[in-house]
This record gives C-alpha cells, structure tokens and sequence, in this order.
C-alpha cells in the first residue's frame, strides 16, 4: 500500500497497484464505497494483464484518511487524486471511474489535462441535484450533524447489505460532505467538462438503469456510450464481461 498526503496538514490518500506497463489504468469509487471492491476482479482478467493498475480510496473512504475539516468537495477529491498521480510519478493515466468516482475524474481531467488520456466512466453523475432515486439524495435529506449522529445508521439499513458493507467503513462526516459536494456539482459542471474534452471518453450505461439522459449531445461531442445489457448501476459487478470488453477496447 502507498500513500500521499493530499491535504497540507499529514493526511494521506491511499491505494495499492500492481506493477506492469504504462498508461496505468487508475482505477476510482463511487460515493461510500472502496476501489478494490469494485475492480479488482476487472483489473485480474487476462485481457486487462500487463498494465501497471492503481486502486485509489478516496479521502474519507476506505484506508485513506478522514481529516475533519476537509472539505470534501468534488474539487477536493480531484486534487487529492492528483496527488496520487503526482506521487506514482504518472501522467497521461486511463481512469476508470464509477458513479461519484466518475465525476472527480471529470473535474481532474478538466483541472490536470496532462494526467488523463482516457475516460472510462460506468454511470458517472454528470449534473447538480440528481434524481431522488439516487444514494447521494438519502444521504443529503439530513443536516451533517443529524446524519453523523445517527441518521448514518438509517441509511446502512436502507442502502442494502453490498453497499453497506462498503459504506460503513467512509467516515459519515466525510460521507455526507462528499454526497452534498456531489449534489452541488463542480464548476464548470461535469457535463461540460465530458462535452468538451478531446482525450478518448466512453460512457457505460447500464441497461436496468434506463435511458441515459441527453445522450445525444454526448455522442455528437464525441462521447462513446455503451448501453451494457443486463446491468444496472454497479456495470462491473452486474456484467463484468461487458466491462472487461468496453475497457480492454475489444467490444
């Protein structure tokens, strides 16, 4: 395990990687949740060997630290990301990125262009105040100190057994910061950024989640978008085969 500090005051970011060659693919979570659990099984296959793969646990999350005063805005995490990079000596990454990962990788692209060359994205939030169906809303209905007090626990309950499991180890402080900065979105918004940028970008739809919204202006900006059948927001665990496919480039 490696670590960087992110925040100016000893607080760390951490990841494990395996070695291999470059472009890495760097691979990044979703709100609440941790990065091996959600890729490693992709990074293992055989059409994904040899590439030098970094699993990142963003500020707040998993073994990374959970400094109180951070901020943990979509901005904040971007950076933090960036000093991953920063320090594993990379640029010009692959990043494969879920829900909430997909957004700071966004902003990272758009803040560090020289540390991108790809985007990978499985249903990345790309605009302010998602639906009320979307995990970041429960979160977000409660005031921090309500949800750090106890609202956290309701929530475990509501989410279900695998996103718990994840859950329940991102500090609720961190945890509920991140779904509010999520919700607030970043400037210029996520969408944007996706629009504009000219490196290689591929969106992954899940069939079971619907139609993608305004995915017509994405794919006319350039935006590759997948519809991955029988999957829903969690594409990697849901159809992995597809995954492997649309990262390896081979589908």
């Amino acid at each position: 395990m490696r670590q960087a500090e992110f925040d100016g005051k000893g607080s760390c970011i951490r990841w494990t990687e395996t070695p291999g060659e470059e472009p890495a693919r760097v691979y990044v979570h979703g709100l609440g949740s941790i990065s091996t659990v959600y890729h490693a099984h992709i990074a293992a296959r055989p059409e994904l060997a040899g590439r030098r793969s970094l699993f990142v646990d963003l500020p707040g999350h998993g073994v990374s630290d959970r400094p109180e005063d951070f901020g943990y805005t979509l901005e904040d995490h971007a950076d933090a990301l960036a000093a991953v990079l920063d320090a594993a000596d990379l640029t010009g990454v692959e990043l494969v990125a879920h829900s909430m990962g997909g957004s700071v990788a966004l902003v990272l692209a758009h803040r560090r262009p020289e540390l991108v060359s790809r985007l990978v994205l499985t249903e990345a939030n790309l605009d302010a105040s998602p639906p009320a169906t979307a995990g970041s809303t429960w979160i977000d209905a409660y005031e921090e100190d309500d949800f750090v007090a106890g609202a956290h626990a309701r929530v475990l309950e509501k989410v279900g057994p695998l996103w718990a499991a994840t859950m329940r180890l991102a500090d609720p402080r961190a945890l509920h910061r991140s779904a509010t900065g999520l919700r607030r979105g970043s400037a210029p918004m996520m969408r944007a950024i996706l629009e504009e940028l000219s490196i290689d970008r591929v969106y992954l739809q899940g069939e079971l989640s619907g139609e993608l919204e305004g995915r017509q202006s994405l794919e006319a900006a350039g935006v590759r978008v997948v519809t991955v059948p029988c999957a829903g927001h969690n594409v990697m665990l849901d159809n992995p085969d597809a995954f492997v496919a649309v990262v390896a480039g081979t589908e």
